[in-house]
Parts: structure tokens; sequence; C-alpha cells
């Protein structure tokens, strides 16, 4: 398949078979990642491969992931890491203020983005599926215990990669009307979320799993009907950022 075809046909695997991803191509993936663009060069990310069962059973139930695929296909955590860089300007006795700020917190959390999303799309070139896990953050101080980070470390997600068990049908996007802009930012339109919500609900209701009747806008407002999680700000002012 074309990769133009491979990545318009994304759709998300959560279960895997117990085919094991060879040395070769996990080395592949890893310089994926790590040959995306990144903010001045700063590379400011890490990854967490889980191997211990324990671990990785702790970490499904923090994120409260579906399946339960035992030791099926790997579980990369990205960690938006500017530890690392405190370390450089330690050695030199220069201040760290600056790295604390917001800013370099969004710098770190864009380059692990796309440093996941480069390991991903490779993975998707070569017949992997892939899975984000945002429920990381359902609980980042244990997760933060679990793998003994450091101080300027954010557990941003994990990434599931393996041989696919079973695929899922591919959800319908928004419209390209409603995301592209030119020149001037405009709002959507009532239209516009009504066409919409009737292609997620047909979507919903004719899926082979998990049908449902929510459209898009019912799964938008149930999302933000609560904080998730709630001790993020918390989380960041603890592991070290100032604002």
């Amino acid at each position: 398949m074309e990769l133009f075809d491979t990545m318009i046909h994304h759709s998300s695997v959560r279960e895997f078979t117990d085919q094991a991803i060879t040395p070769t191509v996990e080395e592949q993936l890893l310089l994926a990642a790590q040959s995306a663009s990144s903010s001045n060069f700063l590379q400011a990310f890490s990854l967490v491969k889980i191997v211990d069962p324990e671990k990785r059973k702790k970490i499904e139930t923090i994120a409260r992931f579906p399946i339960d695929n035992g030791t099926n296909g790997n579980l990369y955590l990205f960690v938006a890491d500017l530890n690392k860089h405190a370390q450089v300007l330690a050695q030199d006795q220069q201040s760290d203020q600056h790295l604390r700020s917001m800013e370099s917190l969004v710098v770190s959390i864009v380059d692990t983005a796309i440093a996941a999303q480069s390991m991903a799309v490779y993975a998707e070139s070569i017949d992997l599926g892939i899975c984000y896990v945002g429920g990381i953050r359902n609980d980042l101080f244990a997760v933060k215990e679990l793998l003994d980070l450091p101080e300027l470390t954010y557990p941003l997600f994990g990434l599931f990669v393996g041989h696919p068990a079973k695929k899922n049908e591919v959800k319908p996007r928004l419209p390209l009307d409603s995301i592209l802009k030119t020149d001037t930012y405009h709002s959507l339109t009532p239209e516009m979320i009504s066409r919409y919500d009737q292609q997620t609900a047909d979507y919903y209701q004719s899926r082979n799993s998990n049908t449902q009747k929510a459209p898009w806008t019912k799964n938008v407002q149930q999302h933000f009907a609560q904080p998730r999680p709630k001790d993020t700000a918390v989380f960041l002012k603890e592991t070290g950022f100032l604002f």
C-alpha cells in the first residue's frame, strides 16, 4: 500500500498477536522516532520500553486500557524530557530558570508528539498496528513512581506497536472545509456540525464492534464535562516547572 493510502486508512489497533517485533524492526522504529523534526534540535523526549509484565499490567490498569494483551506487542512510554538539558546546564553551572518555563514545556511536548507520530507512521507503513495510550496521565504520580522519572519530565502517553490481531474500521474525519482556514480563522457552522454528526452516528452504528449511537458532538460534550485528569498542573509544578 502506498504511504498516503496507509496514512488515510489509519485506525487504532488494540489487540495484537504473539508475533514478536524483531530487533531489526524495533531499531528502525526507534530511528524513525529519533529522526523526526525537533525544535532547535533539542530532542526533548525520551522513550521507556515496558517489558516487566507487572509494570505493564499496572500501566494498563492506570490507563484503563480495554484489552489485556499480556506481553503481545511492544509498549513504549513517550516522555517529554527536559531533565537531560538541565544536566547540560548544571555541568557548566548555568541557570536553568528558562528551562522551567511554560514555553519550554510546550517545546518538549511538541518534540515528543512528533517523534511518536514518526514512529507510528513508519510502523503502519510496514503493516504493524499502533495505539496511543493517553490514559497513562490518569495518574501521573503513579507513573512517575513506577518509572522512577526525575524532575522536569512529563509522561505524555504510551504507544503500543505490534502485529494486529484485528483492525477497527476507519473513523470519518472532520471535512477539510472545517479545518482549513485561509488567511483568517473561521468557526464551524451549524450545518457543518450537523452533517458531521450524521456521519459519525452512521459510523458508530454500523461498525463491527462497540456500536453506539453517540454522534461526535455528544462525545465532545462528555469528554469536556469534567477535568481529565485533575492533577496535571500540580504534577507539572511538583516536577519542577515554574508557571
